[in-house]
């Protein structure tokens, strides 16, 4: 079990999935204000269970231009708030 004095791990303020792949956007604050990052993943499982990864086969690239639009027009509606 964790320490109480710990601080509780980040987690991406908005998660977009198509089929196995993941965009997590994340929220940073800096001097101009608030910033966003995007971070793919690929999830597969193996005897060990889930694992995730940042590589991507032709076959995973639809799926990356999908959760990427989203994340984009997201991002963007943020700046209109």
């Amino acid at each position: 079990m964790a320490p109480h004095d710990q601080q509780p791990k980040p987690q991406p303020v908005e998660k977009f999935k198509c089929s196995s792949i993941t965009a997590s956007i994340w929220k940073n604050e800096g001097e101009k204000g608030a910033f966003y990052n995007v971070t793919i993943t690929r999830s597969y499982k193996t005897a060990d269970g889930w694992k995730r990864s940042d590589s991507f086969s032709l076959n995973d690239l639809e799926a990356v231009t999908v959760v990427l639009g989203h994340a984009k027009l997201w991002i963007t509606e943020q700046a209109w708030k």
